[in-house]
């Protein structure tokens, strides 16, 4: 399996301004399918994953800046060894 190490910013933590990138480190190598951002009222929208191909174990994916308040990242991917994994993470922007 290939849980999710480490992401910056850490899960649950609270920053002073907007990321310009989410930065998800896996134990494994992993394909992400689908990474969805949720921020306060506005609607989930789905991250830019173009730029990544095959399986790897780190992804710098661009965010959308909003405004302050509670970001959820929702994730999904497939492990290199064929299991199915998501997951999820939050911060708080200042």
């Amino acid at each position: 399996h290939s849980p999710l190490k480490a992401t910056v910013p850490a899960n649950e933590s609270t920053v002073a301004e907007v990321p310009s990138e989410i930065v998800m480190d896996f134990k494994g190598d992993i394909r992400l399918t689908r990474v969805s951002m949720t921020h306060a009222e506005h609607p989930s929208v789905d991250l830019d994953l173009d730029g990544f191909d095959g399986f790897i174990s780190d992804y710098a994916i661009p965010l959308q800046s909003m405004e302050s308040g509670v970001y959820l990242i929702e994730w999904r991917g497939l492990g290199a060894d064929g299991h199915a994994l998501n997951g999820s993470l939050s911060f708080t922007v200042e």
